[in-house]
Parts: C-alpha cells; sequence; structure tokens
C-alpha cells in the first residue's frame, strides 16, 4: 500500500467510525474529512469543492424543491383524500398505503413521501382503533422499495447514474433502475402486506386501542399554580383524584426554578409553583381546566384569546435543528413565541425540566402557541406533524398543473430531450414563477446536511479511486470469491454494501459503492452496469435498525418502535432483496 492509500484509508475509517458513533452529524464529519484530506495533499485544491456542483448534488436539492411543489400545489392531497376515505381491513390498508408510498417514492424523495404519508397512516389507525406500530414500519419500508424504481427516487441512484456518466461516458438514464427496482419493490411489498407486518413485535397485540393517538403516548408537561387554582394549600398527593379523573399523573414539582426530589408527594403546593404532569394533550388541558392552571409561559393576553392558540404534536427527525437542543438553548419562548409544553420519548420520565431537556431524534413534543405561529416554527425546527395538515381548499387546477409540468419535464429527460438536471431545474423555476412554491420557501426545502455530505464525499471517494484505492478493495472481493460464479460475487457485494448502508448513511455508502463495482467488474472482464445496480440497490435498503435511513428514524416516536425491533421484519425483508435483485440484474443486465 502506497502512503496516501494508507491515509485514505486512516480517513475513511476515522469517519465511518464517527458516522457510527452519531455525536457528530454526518455532514460536519464529511466537511471535516475534506478539509483533513485537502490539507494533507490527498485531494488536489482545484477539486476541493468539486462536489458541490457536481450533477448528482445538483439533482439531489432540485428533486427536494420538486417535491415540495408537489405537496403545495394539492396534487398529493388528492390522493391520500380518497385513500382515507375508504374503510379497508388492515392487510389491504397495509397493501394500499405500503403501494401509495412506494409510488409516491419512485417521483419524489423518499423522506418527504413518508412525511406526507405518516398522519394519514395515524388517522387511518385512531379511525380503526388500533395501534400505529402496526402500519407504520411497513410504510416505512415500502417508502424505501418505492425508491428504488427511479433514477430520482433516491441519492444512492442519483450518485449510481452520476458515477457511470464520469467512469463509461453516459449515465443511466431515468428509468432504467426500474425493471430491477420494480421486481424488488413488488415482492418486498408482497412480504411485507401478507407476512412482514406480523413479524413486529405487538403488532398481534389488540390491547391499544385508540380513540385518539395523542392520549397514547404520554407527555411530561409543566403547568403552572395560578393564585386562583384550588390546588393552593394542598400536598400534591391529595390532586390525584382530580389528576386521575382527567386521565393524567402529576409526577412532581418544581418550585424556583428546581425541581424538588421524588414526586414530592407531601409537599403543599403554593401559587407560582409548576405541577410536573404525565398525560395526553387532551388530558393535559382537560386537568388544566378544573385545577385553574397556566401553561409554562402563558400570557394574559393568550388566556383571552385561547382560540387563537394551537395544542399540536411533532415528531423529530434525524438531525433536525433541535436534536440535541432543548427549547431553552434555542430561546423557543422568548423569540419564537412558542412553548415547548411536553415531550414523549417512548415512556421515559426525564428528571430535567422540559426546557432544558436535550432534544432526540424520534422524540414526539407537544407545541403550545398562537396558530399562526406554530407551524411556521415548526418548519423552522425541522419537525414533522403527526396529526394530518391536508389543505383547506385544493387548488385541482393548480395541482394537474404542476403534475404536468413535472410529467412533462421527465419525459422529455427520459428520451434525451434535456439533461436530467436541467429538466427539474427547469420544473422548479416553472414552480417558482406560478407560486406554486414561493421564492421564500425554495431554500428552505433543500436538505444542506446531505448537500455538504454529498460535495464533501464525493472529492473523497474519487481521490480513494485515483490512490487505487476501490481497486484494493475490489481485488479482496474478487480473492474471496475466485473461482465462483459472477452470482456469487454480486451476491458478496450487496451483502458487503447493505451491512455498510444499516449503520452508515447510504449516500456515503454509494460514493464509496460505485468505484469498488466498477472495479470488481473490470477485473472479472464483464459489463460493469450489473454491479453498479448492485450498489444502488444495496446501498439504498437499509432496513435492520433505525439509523441506518432517516425513514426508520421518523417513524421510532409515533410507532413506539424500539432499537430491536426493526431487525425482526427488515432481516428477512434484506434478505428477500437481495434473492430478487441478483437474479432481476443478470436477466435485464447481462454480463
Amino acid at each position: 500500500m502506497t502512503i496516501d492509500q494508507i491515509l485514505l484509508f486512516s480517513l475513511f475509517g476515522a469517519v465511518f467510525a464517527m458516522l457510527i458513533w452519531g455525536k457528530w452529524r454526518y455532514d460536519l464529519v464529511a466537511f471535516v474529512a475534506l478539509i483533513i484530506a485537502l490539507v494533507l495533499g490527498l485531494i488536489p485544491t482545484s477539486l476541493a469543492f468539486s462536489g458541490f456542483g457536481h450533477p448528482a448534488t445538483i439533482i439531489v436539492a432540485l428533486v427536494l424543491i420538486v417535491s415540495r411543489g408537489l405537496v403545495n400545489s394539492g396534487a398529493i392531497d388528492l390522493i391520500t383524500r380518497r385513500l382515507t376515505a375508504l374503510d379497508l381491513k388492515l392487510s389491504n390498508h397495509i397493501a394500499a398505503m405500503s403501494g401509495l408510498g412506494a409510488i409516491f417514492s419512485a417521483f419524489m424523495n423518499n423522506v418527504a413521501a413518508l412525511a406526507l404519508l405518516m398522519p394519514v397512516d395515524i388517522q387511518a389507525a385512531v379511525k380503526a382503533k388500533r395501534s400505529p406500530r402496526i402500519t407504520l414500519m411497513p410504510l416505512a419500508f415500502a417508502t424505501i422499495l418505492g425508491g428504488l424504481v427511479t433514477l430520482i427516487g433516491t441519492p444512492p441512484n442519483i450518485i449510481i447514474a452520476s458515477y457511470r456518466e464520469q467512469a463509461l461516458g453516459e449515465p443511466f438514464g431515468m428509468f432504467d433502475f426500474a425493471p430491477v427496482g420494480l421486481a424488488c419493490a413488488v415482492v418486498g411489498i408482497i412480504f411485507i402486506t401478507i407476512v412482514g407486518w406480523r413479524l413486529i413485535p405487538g403488532a398481534r397485540d389488540a390491547k391499544s386501542p385508540m380513540v385518539d393517538l395523542r392520549d397514547v403516548e404520554g407527555y411530561l408537561a409543566e403547568l403552572v399554580v395560578s393564585e386562583d387554582s384550588p390546588a393552593i394549600g394542598k400536598l400534591v398527593r391529595e390532586l390525584d383524584e382530580a389528576a386521575e379523573d382527567s386521565d393524567a399523573a402529576v409526577i412532581g414539582l418544581v418550585r424556583n426554578h428546581k425541581r424538588l426530589a421524588g414526586q414530592a408527594r407531601n409537599v403543599e403546593i403554593r401559587a407560582g409553583d409548576i405541577l410536573v404532569v404525565d398525560a395526553g394533550p387532551k388530558a393535559i388541558d382537560q386537568f388544566r381546566g378544573v385545577m385553574k392552571l397556566e401553561f409554562d409561559g402563558e400570557t394574559g393576553e393568550e388566556k383571552t384569546a385561547a382560540s387563537g392558540m394551537a395544542l399540536m404534536e411533532y415528531v423529530v427527525p434525524k438531525y433536525a435543528r433541535i436534536e440535541g437542543q432543548s427549547a431553552m438553548s434555542l430561546r423557543l419562548l422568548s423569540s419564537h413565541g412558542v412553548t415547548l409544553l411536553g415531550v414523549s420519548r417512548q415512556g421515559a420520565k426525564f428528571r430535567e425540566r422540559v426546557r432544558h431537556l436535550d432534544i432526540r431524534a424520534g422524540d414526539i413534543l407537544l407545541l403550545l402557541g398562537p396558530s399562526s405561529r406554530v407551524q411556521d416554527v415548526a418548519q423552522w425546527l425541522g419537525v414533522l406533524p403527526l396529526a394530518e395538515r391536508g389543505l383547506s381548499v385544493t387548488q385541482y387546477g393548480r395541482a394537474w398543473l404542476a403534475i404536468g409540468i413535472f410529467g412533462a419535464a421527465l419525459v422529455t429527460a427520459s428520451f434525451g430531450g434535456l439533461y436530467l438536471a436541467v429538466a427539474l431545474a427547469i420544473v422548479v423555476a416553472a414552480y417558482v414563477a406560478l407560486d406554486i412554491v414561493p421564492i421564500e420557501e425554495v431554500y428552505n426545502q433543500v436538505e444542506w446536511p446531505v448537500i455538504v455530505l454529498l460535495g464533501s464525499m464525493i472529492p473523497l471517494g474519487a481521490a480513494l479511486e485515483a490512490s487505487g484505492g476501490t481497486a484494493l478493495i475490489a481485488k479482496g472481493i474478487v480473492s474471496l470469491t475466485d473461482g465462483l460464479p459472477v452470482m456469487v460475487v454480486l451476491f458478496v457485494l450487496m451483502v458487503v454494501v447493505m451491512t455498510l448502508s444499516d449503520v452508515l448513511n447510504n449516500t456515503a455508502t454509494a460514493v464509496i459503492g460505485a468505484p469498488i463495482a466498477v472495479d470488481i467488474a473490470n477485473r472479472l472482464e464483464v459489463n460493469p452496469d450489473p454491479f453498479l445496480m448492485a450498489v444502488a440497490v444495496a446501498a439504498s435498503c437499509a432496513f435492520l435498525t433505525p439509523i441506518g435511513h432517516k425513514n426508520n428514524t421518523l417513524i421510532m416516536g409515533p410507532g413506539g418502535y424500539k432499537f430491536g425491533d426493526y431487525w425482526r421484519m427488515g432481516l428477512p425483508l434484506e434478505i428477500l432483496v437481495i434473492l430478487v435483485a441478483v437474479p432481476s440484474i443478470l436477466l435485464f443486465w447481462p454480463l
């Protein structure tokens, strides 16, 4: 090994270790690695930021904006509202939602597709009086599978297509991924519908019927004792009966900004004390009314205009602005006028004050504030609503216009009339000109951490390839499978890439896997396309852990899933995807 190879392998090893550790966000880790590589001379200065202008990076950003346009226009709402109007049995509901999620994911960002359909699925669970954990994981996995079908369905496909253009002179087309991706998606969704959901822990447990999802997950909230509250002069334990009548529980007391030890059961309540309450949103509000309590931070003006206040639930996705921060550190109340009323974390109890609690991905937040402001603040925080937002008036003419513009661009790009990035740029420009995506929203829709990750990893991947590092890895895989059929080599490659994707970001996995795939094909003197397709499928299919894909993290809180719940359906699904993908790849992409 050369000095450059040793340094690059060490750098990538450090990057992978940091990504698995998860202490720092992936975009920061990748960008720091890029800077180190530049300082060490592993990447030429002229190529330092070439990744930020790379076609893959531009296309990912444009797809995110187009996805928002389709939502804003009411195009998605046209379909989802018709689906929720149907009264389907559980298996039929899972099939319908999974199929719809896969279709949406094929033509828009799969995280956006899940964010749109998750509230719909939760409302269906409320209507059917069943736990959302039965259907949310199938929906999340289906949206991941749907992304396999088209070029723009998932970032790994975009990366693989761009790398093919660099290595072979021509990129994959819009629907070149469809034969293999569609086979994997269809078989995967059939498995999820018939068998998969039954493997989810607690799926067969019918003990969690819901009248309202909001009363299933308990929040730890804080309520202030007002001057005229009947609680004044009573011991904390004497509120048990009133709390129980409201389906709430008083579990602590804060006095002089300090939470008292234990549950303070025998402490006499004074005006200005803060009661720590464990309950759902409706129960919190009811208990507040009965005991004449106030929300922490509530003003006199808000009390006289309660109808203008909104109490809304949001789930925290991975790498949201509020992840790792507290309401106090973000000055949520003082600067934005919104109170973090409660936090739900799979039934966990906290010793910290709610406002001081560091928020984690998967937490469910209960936000209180003026109805006109809460949604804006939620968007700024990067959190997603649990309740179905919908559109008060769907602009059907605008919806079909948005679909028509997007469809025309895809058809033109598919037949070579326009380069895909140019076609998507025209769609974005049209959406902005028609005010489908307001100009002030354009940059907010771009997932900048992913853009920074791509912009940083692409030069690093190119440096590893130029140094001969990817050739060494390819040589190792070929040596391991020496004398075995090519099908086995594809199988091994997919297992390696899929395993990496389960613990790393799928974008980073695709950047590293693409040159390795071409090197293996060159050593075997066969067509590189089957190996590139294998990497594209494997990098996208991360079903074993909640950290493998953002969609897995997104459902963790609302579904009440634990870390070990995912592999039960995810492992057989990953095995099934490999068993379907390998022969499909060899059929549609001959060696």
